[in-house]
């Protein structure tokens, strides 16, 4: 939004802003703030920063914890949220002493990623179209006690309202994609999401109900230009939809499986490659009008997509989102229109600017700079090594897989099926992320230590109420 100091300066004058709201995502995703008066904003902000324990956030150790942020001039926003004249900045996080950019800020990583892209040679930017599927819920109730454990989740639109009497416009299990008012509850909601977005400087292609019965909705972006500012956008869309949830009573989730049975959220990425201008996923002979570069960069994701899940899907909830008989993919191939494969090459991005493809099994539990900056290195490594994806037994496969004979289904490659299946394949297959210094091995190891100690043995150590039905008579 802005290109110096002295032009936001002259904003916050101009506009009688009351206060800068700094944000910076923390190691596992979620964003953190810290406010200060305007009269602070100053030359020695943007020098010096504004001090933080990182050691709070998962980004550094208690024992060198101290940490600063500057804000990047140019992410700037007018916060909507806020009751004064509020502006926003995304922030760079820094050593405290040195003032050097924090090797394992997140938003660096994404930074790096794509500097590794353009010292290759390969390409000099990367497009990134994430999609945002997640549920409103009226109310929310859970708890996790010695004896007691359960939650409970409400939507006006749900079917299993339908014998208590009401408003009869009920949504059927799997029926709500692109729903129609009255039965569509969460248009005027979503719509008040989508000006607010495109207030804070995201564009948004469409909006619509999803296949979840209970309230899940999408919301889809168009392709963004560079790996940071698309996990920017990441956390922007995140932050818009829970606050305009929040201030009309209700509430949102990201979670990849909030309801038993009925659809999950995912967070599908669009990806391409430029050169020049050029889109090198483009070629009118080629699979998909995919190019042989394309093809490479899918055989790059779906080889390390093992270890790519640590950080796309990195939730003990992630995997019960990616099983078979759900639009969710459970298998490692690609296919031409294939919503059950992992990489999905659309029929309609037929054109020089349009071709690309998605990777379909992340979800929003992750840390958007982290998860496009592993999906980047596994597409490099793809390309710089010729991982030909059909030579690696990949695909494609254009039929529909549910139909086929055990036999069959052994041919093809499954995806992790637990969180710790993935974290495993993260602690065999890193190398990848390593070249050029993108990612390194203290984060890894720290990523790994933290989900597999502090979530997945957390939910297994755990008894599962259905385990009582089963059980408990035994």
């Amino acid at each position: 939004m802005f290109a110096d100091f002295d032009d936001a300066a002259a904003y916050i004058r101009d506009n009688n802003i009351c206060m800068i709201d700094l944000k910076f995502a923390d190691l596992w995703g979620r964003w953190r703030h810290v406010t200060l008066p305007a009269t602070q904003f100053s030359p020695r902000l943007m020098r010096d920063g504004l001090g933080f324990d990182g050691s709070s956030v998962g980004l550094k150790s208690v024992k060198a914890g101290d940490m600063v942020t500057v804000p990047d001039l140019s992410t700037g926003f007018l916060d909507p949220f806020w009751e004064v004249p509020t502006l926003s900045f995304i922030g760079y996080t820094l050593e405290a002493d040195t003032k050097r950019v924090f090797f394992r800020d997140p938003r660096n990583i994404a930074r790096r990623a794509e500097e590794h892209l353009r010292e290759t040679g390969i390409a000099d930017e990367s497009r990134w179209g994430p999609e945002f599927e997640f549920y409103v819920f009226d109310t929310v109730a859970f708890e996790n006690e010695i004896n007691r454990s359960g939650y409970r989740v409400e939507s006006a639109e749900a079917d299993w309202l339908s014998n208590e009497g009401g408003h009869g416009h009920y949504i059927p299990l799997h029926g709500g994609y692109h729903a129609i008012p009255p039965r569509d509850a969460l248009y005027q909601l979503r719509t008040r999401m989508t000006t607010i977005l495109e207030a804070m400087a995201v564009p948004v292609k469409y909006h619509h109900h999803e296949v979840g019965g209970p309230g899940q909705c999408e919301i889809e972006t168009p392709m963004m230009r560079g790996a940071v500012a698309t996990g920017d956008m990441i956390m922007k869309v995140k932050y818009a939809t829970k606050m305009v949830a929040h201030a009309a009573g209700k509430t949102t989730s990201f979670m990849p499986k909030p309801l038993f049975g009925e659809a999950g959220n995912g967070m599908h990425f669009h990806q391409q490659l430029f050169k020049e201008g050029k889109n090198l996923f483009y070629d009118p002979n080629g699979y998909g009008n995919l190019s042989q570069d394309g093809l490479y960069y899918i055989g790059g994701l779906l080889s390390h997509s093992p270890a790519i899940l640590a950080f796309t899907n990195p939730s003990t909830n992630s995997y019960r989102r990616l099983v078979p008989g759900y639009e969710a993919p459970a298998n490692a191939f690609f296919s031409l229109g294939n919503r059950s494969a992992a990489v999905r090459i659309p029929k309609y991005a037929d054109q020089p600017e349009t071709a690309r493809f998605e990777f379909r099994p992340p979800d929003a539990t992750g840390n958007g700079y982290l998860m496009i900056a592993a999906q980047l290195m596994a597409g490099i490594d793809g390309i710089r090594n010729k991982i030909d994806p059909t030579e690696h037994g990949f695909g494609p496969i254009d039929e529909n897989i549910f139909g086929w004979t055990p036999e069959q289904l052994r041919r093809i490659k499954p995806l992790p099926s637990s969180l710790k299946e993935a974290l495993d394949a993260l602690a065999e297959d890193d190398a990848f992320l390593r070249v050029g210094d993108v990612f390194d091995d203290e984060l890894i190891a720290d990523w790994i230590d933290h989900k597999m100690n502090e979530e997945y043995y957390a939910v297994r150590n755990r008894p599962h109420p259905y385990e009582m039905k089963l059980y408990f008579g035994v």
